[in-house]
C-alpha cells in the first residue's frame, strides 16, 4: 500500500510555489516550473523548446538555461526555510557542468538551503533528467538577503 498523504502535502506545496515562479520574466520566459517541493529539496523543471537551444547542430539546450534553473531551484529552497519571503540576491554561484543535457528531454534542476544565518543563506543543487545521482550540472551558491520591499509580500504558511 502506498501512502499518499506526503504526495499530497508536496503537490500542496508545489502549487503554492507555482503562483511565485512566474514573478521572475526571466523564469516566465525560460517556461521554468515547480516539479516537486518537500522542506529540504525543492525541484523545478524546463521542458525542452527549439528556442531554448545553444547549438543548432547539437540540438543541446545552452547553459545559461540551466544556470537560470538551478539560480532559481536554489532560491525557492531558500524560500522552504523561511517564514515569510525575504528580497536576496545571488551573491555567488558556481556551475559545474558536467555533461550536455539529452535534446528533446525535460531537465530537472533540485536545490537544498544546507545553512541559514540572518543575513546568508547557502546552497547545493543538480541540474538532472532522470534523479541527481546522474548530474548535467552541479551548483553550490551563496544568496544575501538585502533590505527593501520584497517584490512578493504573502507571507508562506506552513514552511519551515
Amino acid at each position: 500500500m502506498t501512502d499518499t498523504t506526503a504526495t499530497s502535502a508536496e503537490q500542496d506545496l508545489v502549487a503554492r510555489w507555482q503562483k511565485y515562479i512566474h514573478a521572475s520574466p526571466y523564469n516566465r520566459e525560460l517556461g521554468v516550473l515547480p516539479q516537486a517541493a518537500q522542506p529540504d529539496w525543492f525541484v523545478l523543471k524546463v521542458d525542452y523548446k527549439d528556442f531554448l537551444v545553444g547549438d543548432p547542430k547539437t540540438g543541446v539546450i545552452h547553459g545559461g538555461v540551466i544556470t537560470a534553473l538551478l539560480d532559481a531551484a536554489c532560491g525557492f529552497s531558500i524560500f522552504m526555510k523561511l517564514p515569510e519571503l525575504k528580497p536576496m540576491a545571488t551573491l555567488d554561484l558556481r556551475m559545474d557542468y558536467l555533461k550536455p543535457a539529452t535534446p528533446g528531454r525535460t531537465i530537472l534542476g533540485g536545490a537544498v538551503c544546507y545553512k541559514l544565518t540572518s543575513e546568508l543563506a547557502f546552497v547545493r543543487g543538480a541540474a538532472y533528467h532522470e534523479t541527481p545521482d546522474e548530474p548535467i550540472a552541479m551548483a553550490v551558491g551563496i544568496y544575501m538577503f538585502t533590505s527593501g520591499r520584497p517584490v512578493i509580500t504573502q507571507k508562506v504558511e506552513g514552511v519551515q
